[in-house]
């Protein structure tokens, strides 16, 4: 005897419906979602402006340092994620008007870098490295360990999920990232874009429980660690116009030892490259 299913699966049994219903953290709703969800979906409601005058002025200020205004956008998405801690339709809305361009147009761009978050952030954003070498080094057991730690073993945190309240103190978003730029120092975790390098499973805990408990570690080279809000507005292209603030706050010395080891070496044994040779390019067979 058959029996209906919630949506199509293999087999002879009929489906109650032909789709399922999209999941909250999607930008476009399915053609035929969940009645419930889909209540009001074609209204044309005027989304609401959540941002203030100063929020404004930056955006001005960020057009006027380009010759054309779209150019603009990457920073502009950066200044919103300053504000709200990850891009909201709002924070889409308030891109195409200062530009003059769609939403769509703007989305698109949105969703295709991995750096604007469509999900509240934490304070903190830790990114462990899984790719190949650091995966080898250990960065897949790090990550996975994090994962229980920050959730728990019956229900590990996930990919851009958070641990905490997203934008309340302590709070903290987890995600594996593809290459962070950092082999020689492998394997490396950042925390809103600053290095932890050499990281080990016990590291990255006691980091972690650290950033829960209100304390900002300092990152193994760069800028003293800030809130993923504060690194955003950076990011953005805001910094301290004081001199003496801007380096306290922002500079920081970005090389480490291993990475300049190899020119180390080179330069104590006399060590050139060769000086590149013209040769003239061949010809090449018109058609």
């Amino acid at each position: 005897m058959s029996s209906s299913t919630a949506v199509p699966e293999p087999g002879p049994n009929p489906a109650d419906r032909t789709h399922a219903a999209a999941g909250g953290d999607v930008d476009v709703i399915a053609i035929a979602p969940d009645p419930a969800v889909a209540e009001g979906i074609l209204a044309e409601t005027p989304l609401e402006d959540i941002f203030d005058e100063g929020v404004y002025s930056r955006a001005q200020e960020l057009i006027a340092r380009y010759p054309m205004s779209r150019s603009a956008l990457l920073p502009l998405l950066h200044l919103v994620q300053s504000v709200q801690g990850y891009v909201s339709q709002e924070g889409i809305a308030f891109c195409a008007r200062q530009l003059d361009l769609s939403d769509a147009e703007v989305s698109a761009v949105a969703t295709f870098y991995t750096m604007y978050k469509r999900r509240p952030c934490g304070e903190h954003l830790v990114s462990v490295c899984t790719n190949t070498l650091c995966a080898a080094m250990g960065g897949d057991a790090i990550y996975k360990r994090l994962q229980t730690h920050l959730g728990s073993e019956q229900e590990p945190l996930g990919h851009n999920e958070t641990a905490g309240t997203p934008n309340e103190p302590g709070s903290i978003t987890l995600e594996h990232a593809e290459c962070l730029a950092a082999c020689d120092l492998a394997p490396v975790i950042q925390v809103n874009y600053e290095y932890f390098d050499n990281q080990t499973e016990d590291k990255a805990v006691a980091l972690v429980d650290a950033l829960q408990a209100g304390k900002k570690p300092a990152p193994t080279r760069g800028a003293p660690l800030s809130s993923f809000k504060g690194a955003e507005l950076q990011l953005a292209g805001f910094f301290p116009e004081d001199e003496r603030q801007y380096r306290t706050d922002v500079d920081g010395p970005s090389q480490a030892v291993e990475t300049l080891r190899g020119a180390q070496i080179a330069q104590e044994r006399g060590w050139v490259a060769p000086v590149a040779q013209d040769v003239p390019l061949p010809e090449v067979e018109k058609k």
